[in-house]
């Protein structure tokens, strides 16, 4: 019998007050970053200490229900002229008198990235320069292009165990397979993660919602987690659909809210096809 998958048109701050406290095992969300992006419904410009405050209210109602082994993997990005952005938030969740969270990991999500042959020196196998993923280039004499964003892993006090393997990548050397594995031909990935956009041709049809992360980020978190103890996942800004598409994939329940009607009926669409 497959999960249970609901999605609500639902602020997230009051969808999460209607929550039995520590209810939830994993959260996987990508909030809006304050960079001035053109979402429908909300307004991504508020002047920096109120987004931090709206911020630090969502995520404490996050803290009431996840449970005390949980998982919130917190997806932040930034633009090259405000790069302080989710340090920013960061800040305002794990410091001060009485933080909300314990950082536990930083994963980078890199979109794009360039490996060249003279770089690497005498790798088995790379026979030439090799640039691979998607991101939004900028032209500027100032600023580089930003081709990666932050997976901010939080919580309740920094001991939650990982299923680090479930997510583990083969040994390039066979050789290592007798001194450090235990069977398995896999060792821990790392705090680096590629995982490039899809290819779209028409955005208002294909990607309406203007910032998505593609179905992989969410489940490789959850798979992190632990699947066996993924037994509820939330994801308080839903978009698209992401989040509720990697836990139909998985077999996993799943919670996500949504306050803009168009979005919620691409997720719902997104998920039907996977159901089927």
């Amino acid at each position: 019998m497959s999960a249970a998958i609901r999605l609500a048109h639902r602020d997230c701050i009051e969808g999460m007050a209607a929550l039995p406290p520590a209810s939830i095992d994993v959260v996987v969300t990508s909030p809006p970053y304050n960079l001035g992006i053109r979402y429908d419904g909300f307004a991504d410009d508020a002047p920096r200490a109120e987004y931090l405050a709206w911020t630090e209210t969502w995520c404490a109602a996050v803290k009431r229900v996840l449970a005390p082994g949980g998982s919130f993997f917190l997806n932040m990005g930034s633009k090259p002229s405000d790069p302080l952005a989710p340090f920013q938030v960061l800040d305002r969740l794990v410091a001060g008198a009485a933080p909300l969270f314990v950082l536990q990991n930083v994963i980078h999500w890199v979109k794009s990235i360039a490996i060249l042959r003279g770089e690497v020196g005498d790798y088995p196998g790379m026979t030439e320069d090799l640039v691979v993923g998607h991101y939004k280039p900028i032209n500027s004499p100032r600023f580089v292009n930003d081709c990666h964003e932050y997976v901010f892993h939080l919580t309740h006090r920094g001991d939650v165990p990982l299923d680090r393997l479930a997510v583990g990548v083969p040994y390039r050397d066979k050789t290592n397979l007798a001194r450090w594995s235990r069977g398995e031909d896999a060792h821990c990935r790392g705090n680096t993660w590629f995982l490039p956009y899809e290819t779209i041709q028409r955005r208002a049809t294909e990607r309406p919602h203007p910032a998505t992360f593609p179905v992989e980020l969410p489940r490789r978190c959850i798979v992190l987690h632990g699947r066996e103890r993924a037994r509820q996942v939330l994801d308080p800004f839903l978009g698209l659909g992401a989040t509720a598409v990697a836990c139909a994939e998985l077999g996993v329940a799943c919670l996500g809210f949504e306050i803009v009607e168009e979005y919620l009926a691409h997720a719902r669409k997104r998920l039907g096809s996977v159901q089927a």
